[in-house]
Formats: structure tokens, C-alpha cells, sequence
């Protein structure tokens, strides 16, 4: 098993490579990795102990982000490195305040030795999920602690199948798990693993702490004027094509597109299906005169924007529900806005607790879209139970930290 996981790798950076030649994220993912430790080189001192956080992209840097802020708030003095395997998540993080940062080598033996050398962690920390089969040997080898944060665990993943011995014996190099669920905790008890406790999803502290204070937007302000605002998140073609009907059929309403993809033959496709009264962003922020009519829907051309967006609405629409998942819900969530998305969302725990309390909606076809959308802007009671949700269910990131500092920081 484990040849065919080095086969794996290789043969997936080669279709990478492949695909670099013609797709601008694949070729990011390269040339992002290009003298990578010469880069670290130039950044890192081997002889300064660091605390290494790694995310996948930039949804588990949000997640993580509260321990990593509040661990430098505690300890000013400890340096961090912070690595992404996604460009999503190191392209709009690369210059993180806090954090030397960098790709993450493919995973092999000679990167996993040479890298772990080369910032010389003394814990790591890695967000939810990947699992790298030599970074982890190569940690624990070194008895330096591993730590998976804001976990979860599905009996369908191959470390709870008959053949998951070689993935059950990568997570047998994490010092702790804190999981987000009692699923997850069962289902590592039930392969020996019982370095676990449930200690619930760090994402919630990030996002609650995101609607105590979130940064003001002029421009928004003056783009949605007194209208009741309907913000559509992450979104991407099969969702925008359900939400297109919407501005026409309710023009009281102001609407704000926020694409998961941005480059430019996706914007031109929103435009085209939101064709009436439509303005890009970049187009309203750099023009100095009032455009003749009004705009009614709003298309943000950029990525990071989106978790103060929320802020601005009376209900959202989390895009990705059509395709592999859906994104976000809780930044919406946590802001007091009921939530609609697609029906693929079974794989997050936080969209059917918002669906059993009334506070969200899967939706599969343009009328039941309508319906829905009807009811939550009607009900008054909805935005509390959404953010109550949120509020109730934050404390993680303090209880991860107490164990981890407890037990390895001086």
C-alpha cells in the first residue's frame, strides 16, 4: 500500500504538471514549489524553534486561525510557519502578519526530512484534515507533537475500511486528536485510537469573532442603501443559474454575487445571466460618477470580501451545493442570516444542525429557491436562531489551547 501512495503522489503531481500548461491554478501550484527552500532558506533561522501550522487552503486557515492567533497573543515571541497545499489558500495568505509562509512540498521522504530540518518545529498543528503519510512518520520520529485540530471523521474514508491499515497507521503519529463530534470520536476508538476528545469546531470562534467587529465597506453601504440585501457567497455556475431570476422578480431587493471562481470568463457568464442593472465591483469602486441607473445587483469581481459581505444582508445563499459541497454557511450564520444551498451538503454537520433549528434550507430547483426565500424574508425570528446557534456553539479554540499548552509550550 504504501508503493501505491508513493505511486499516487507522483503520478498526481505529474497530471498537475500537465494540466500547469494550460490552467492558471495548477501552474501556481508549481511554480509556487520552484526553489522552495531556497525561499525558506532566506526566511527561516533552523536554529529557532517554530510552531508549524499547515491548512489545505484558505477554508482551514479560517478554521485554524483562531488557535494560531490566540497561541502568538499568548507567546508573542514564538515564531510561526504556515504552509498551504492549495494556491486558493497561499495565494491570498502569502503575506500573513503573523506567519512566515509557504507551500508545502509534495509529500515524500526527502521532503519530509528536508523541510522539517529546514523550520525546525517544535508542534505541529494541522486543521481538520490531510494527512500526509512521511511529514507525519518524519514528525514522529523526532517525537515532535502533531496535533489535528477541529477534526472529523466519516465511516466511509479508507481509515475505517478492511484495507485502511496504511491510512490507520498515519494517524497513529498524532500525538491528539480534538475532534469536532461524537461520531469522529467513535469512530477512532473503534481502531485503537482513544488520544481524543470532542471539543467542537474552531470555525465557530473565528466567525463569531468576525461578526463582533467586522470591517465596514463604504462602497457596499452606499450599493445597497436601505434596500434588504440578499448575499449569495461562494457561488458557482449551476448555483448562479437558479439565482438569476431573482433580481427581476423581486426589484425591491438588492443583490450581492460573490463567485467562488473569478477569473474572467466566469464574471462575464454572471454578467450575461444578470444582465439587468448589473455592476462588477472593480467598476463600482473606481468610477467616480454615479452610474444613470441604480444597480441592482452587485458582482464582486475579488476574493476576500466575502465574510464582511454578510454583514450587509437579510439572507444568503452558500454557492457549491450543486457540485462537490457546499462552502461556508456559519460566516453567514454568525451575522444572523438564514441560509440557503444546494443539496449536496451531507458532509457538514453544521448545515443540518442550522436545517433541524429552522435557520436554513436545501433547495434543488429555481421554485423551491423562490419559496424559500419568500419565507425567511418574512420571518423575523429566524436571524436569532442562526446567530444564537453560532454563539452557542463557540469555545473550542480555548480548550485546544489549554491542552496544548498544558502539555508542550513553556
Amino acid at each position: 500500500m504504501k508503493l501505491l501512495y508513493i505511486i499516487g503522489i507522483r503520478a498526481y503531481t505529474l497530471l498537475i504538471r500537465i494540466f500547469s500548461l494550460f490552467n492558471p491554478k495548477a501552474k501556481l501550484f508549481i511554480n509556487g514549489r520552484r526553489n522552495i527552500y531556497s525561499l525558506i532558506e532566506q526566511k527561516i533561522n533552523p536554529a529557532e524553534k517554530h510552531i508549524w501550522f499547515h491548512f489545505a487552503s484558505l477554508g482551514e486557515f479560517e478554521q485554524g486561525r483562531p488557535v494560531l492567533e490566540k497561541l502568538k497573543t499568548l507567546y508573542p515571541d514564538k515564531k510561526i510557519v504556515v504552509t498551504f497545499f492549495s494556491p486558493s489558500g497561499y495565494e491570498i495568505r502569502k503575506n500573513y502578519a503573523l506567519a512566515d509562509v509557504f507551500y508545502l512540498p509534495v509529500d515524500s521522504a526527502a521532503n519530509a526530512k528536508r523541510f522539517i530540518i529546514s523550520i525546525n518545529p517544535e508542534m505541529a498543528i494541522f486543521t481538520k484534515y490531510e494527512f500526509w503519510h512521511f511529514y507525519f512518520k518524519e514528525l514522529s520520529a523526532r517525537e515532535i507533537p502533531l496535533y489535528l485540530i477541529s477534526g472529523i471523521f466519516r465511516e466511509n474514508q479508507a481509515f475505517f475500511k478492511w484495507y485502511g491499515g496504511f491510512y490507520r497507521d498515519i494517524l497513529k503519529s498524532v500525538t491528539y486528536f480534538f475532534v469536532q463530534n461524537e461520531e469522529s470520536k467513535n469512530l477512532l476508538r473503534s481502531i485503537g485510537i482513544n488520544n481524543v476528545t470532542i471539543n467542537g469546531d474552531t470555525r465557530f470562534d473565528r466567525v463569531y469573532e468576525n461578526a463582533q467587529a467586522p470591517k465596514q465597506l463604504a462602497i457596499i453601504e452606499s450599493f445597497i442603501g436601505n434596500s434588504p440585501t440578499f448575499v449569495c457567497g461562494s457561488t458557482w455556475p449551476e448555483d448562479e443559474k437558479i439565482l438569476s431570476v431573482l433580481p427581476e422578480k423581486y426589484p425591491d431587493w438588492k443583490f450581492i454575487i460573490a463567485p467562488h471562481e473569478i477569473h474572467e470568463s466566469h464574471i462575464e457568464s454572471i454578467e450575461k445571466q444578470f444582465s439587468v442593472n448589473s455592476v462588477r465591483f472593480s467598476v463600482l469602486s473606481s468610477s467616480t460618477q454615479t452610474p444613470n441607473a441604480k444597480p441592482q445587483t452587485l458582482i464582486v469581481d475579488n476574493i476576500g470580501m466575502l465574510s464582511s459581505l454578510y454583514q450587509y444582508g437579510k439572507v444568503a445563499f452558500i454557492g457549491g451545493g450543486f457540485g462537490t459541497g457546499i462552502h461556508n454557511t456559519l460566516e453567514a450564520a454568525a451575522f444572523g442570516l438564514p441560509v440557503i444551498f444546494g443539496p449536496k451538503y451531507d458532509k457538514f454537520q453544521e448545515a443540518k444542525d442550522l436545517i433541524a433549528i429552522g435557520a436554513a434550507k436545501s433547495v434543488n430547483s429555481t421554485d423551491e429557491l423562490i419559496n424559500t426565500f419568500e419565507s425567511f424574508a418574512k420571518d423575523k425570528n429566524v436571524a436569532e436562531l442562526a446567530r444564537k446557534y453560532v454563539a452557542d456553539k463557540k469555545g473550542a479554540t480555548d480548550q485546544i489551547i489549554s491542552m496544548i499548552t498544558k502539555a508542550d509550550l513553556p
